[in-house]
Parts: C-alpha cells; structure tokens; sequence
C-alpha cells in the first residue's frame, strides 16, 4: 500500500472512514476544520495537516467527507485549497452529498490540472462508516474507479459505479428521497397507533414481518421508540439533501411532490431548533401535531 492517502472532513462519518483506512495500513494525512479529530487521529498514526493545500501537496489519493457543495467548493477550490496543491496525477474522490453540478464542477477543474475525480457519496450513516459497511455510489471514468476500488474496500460493502461524473450524487439525491419518505411513512404508522390506543412497539413488530418491512422501520423505528435522538444523522443535513434532489427534480423535469413536502417538515424541526438531531426525531413534528407521543 505505497499510496499515500490525504482525508479532509472529519465528522461524524468523515472520522470513522479515516480511521478504517488507517487501520487497514494506508499511510494516512488528515485535516478538519475542528482540530479535536485531527488530534484523535494523530494519535492513533496519522500525519496532521494544517490545511488542505497541504494535503493535496503530499497525498496520491485525496478523499474529502464534507457537509455541503459551498464546503466542497471552497475545499477544493479556495486559495488555500486542494486545486492550489494537487499534485499532477493524483486521484481526487469526493464522498461528501452535494449538487451533481457542483461535482461535474469541481471534476472539470481536476481534469484540467492532470487529476482524475470520483464523486462517491455514500449510505449507511454512522454505524455504517465505523463498521465499514457502508453503501457508495460513484461517478467518474472507470479506470478511476478501478484505481480507488481497494480503498473503498476498506470502506463500503455495496460499492456501485453508478455512471459518469455526477451519476454518483445523482444516485445518492434518490436514496435521501428514499429514506426521508419512509421516515416521515414510519413516524405516522407509528404514531397513528399510538394516537388509537394500540401499542406501537406491537405495531412495528408485526409489520417487520410483512411487506411494510424495512431498514427504515427496524432501525428508526426502533430509535423513535427508545427516544434515541443522538445523531447518527441530522435532520438538518437530511434536509440539506432533499434540497439538492429537488433542484435536480427540477433541473430534469422530474416532479418531486412528496420530497417536498418532507424537506418542509425537515424544516420544520430545524427552525424550531432540533436540526442536530437524528433524522428518526422527525416522528417528533409528528407528535407535536397528534398530540400524542410514542413514549
């Protein structure tokens, strides 16, 4: 494993990820805007960067986890960015959720500087990330992929190459439309029962063993009965998300109805401050308006 590998963004999924490259004998540099990770890791064997110039200065693989495309942009782009340090030749993978314009965007300019992109965004929140099982869907020319598939071994179980750069976002803009609905679906199954005196642990129970069955429905539906709010992923990043699927819904003609109207109770719950919440606490906007809680 001679490449060496350059990880900027370390959050709640971006950390975990670096740390399973790490474990798995990359030689490893990160940099995060908060220094508390960088130190973590530091400790564990990887080299601390100050910026992410510096990074792209000694890494051959350079992966970026961050929260939207202005953060992407000015990653990349900024005058202490990647762009401002890559060296010719090296592989750039963005797996962070942003616009799929905003990636042809940035893969255009790593083109120009003698740099292949992926785009690889990636599904399974923060359970997924630790125990590297993680769902990725990239964008970008094969023999990329093909140069980046053993480092998303070390990362991902289901790993698809989904199409050309921004197919990868564009995948991803279809799974946070997937979850967020059948999170909004659960949280009003679940309180509905509540709400007609039926006990919706039961209720969750028996449709674990019919067609309603679901990892929405197991995993959240179990996080909205145990009152488990603690982020694996945030409602106001979700939101974030269904904004970039609806304006790829309109961008391609595609009418996204019942997105919308789950990106509106998504913002619902972050303007009444519980945006840093996990995105199985918008059972809470429906509770508040059944007047009627789960537990």
């Amino acid at each position: 494993m001679s490449e060496t590998i350059g990880f900027i963004g370390l959050g709640i999924m971006g950390k975990p990820m670096a740390r399973n490259l790490l474990k798995a004998g990359y030689p490893l540099l990160v940099h995060n805007r908060s220094r508390a990770s960088v130190e973590e890791l530091a400790q564990e064997g990887a080299a601390p960067a100050a910026s992410a110039l510096e990074v792209a200065a000694a890494a051959d693989i350079l992966m970026t986890m961050l929260p939207d495309s202005p953060d992407a942009e000015q990653v990349y782009s900024g005058a202490d960015g990647v762009f401002a340090g890559v060296k010719t030749g090296a592989l750039l993978i963005d797996m962070s959720t942003i616009s799929p314009i905003v990636a042809r965007k940035l893969a255009a300019e790593a083109e120009r500087r003698g740099c292949d992109m992926l785009d690889a965004p990636v599904s399974g929140g923060e359970a997924g990330a630790i125990g590297a099982t993680l769902s990725i869907m990239i964008g970008g020319k094969t023999s990329a992929v093909e140069r980046a598939m053993p480092v998303f071994q070390k990362l991902g179980k289901n790993i698809v190459h989904v199409g050309e750069t921004g197919a990868g976002q564009i995948a991803k803009a279809a799974n946070q439309i997937v979850v967020g609905v059948t999170i909004a679906a659960v949280s009003e199954a679940l309180v509905l029962a509540a709400k007609g005196g039926v006990d919706p642990a039961k209720v969750r129970e028996v449709l674990l063993g019919g067609f309603a069955q679901s990892k929405i429905l197991d995993a959240h539906g179990l996080k909205m009965l145990e009152r488990n709010f603690k982020p694996g992923f945030r409602i106001r990043l979700h939101e974030k998300d269904l904004k970039i699927a609806l304006a790829s819904g309109s961008e391609y003609g595609v009418p996204l109805t019942t997105t919308a109207v789950v990106a509106q109770m998504m913002a619902a719950l972050k303007a009444t401050g519980r945006g840093d919440l996990d995105h199985a606490a918008l059972v809470n906007l429906i509770e508040d308006l059944a007047g009627k809680k789960l537990a």
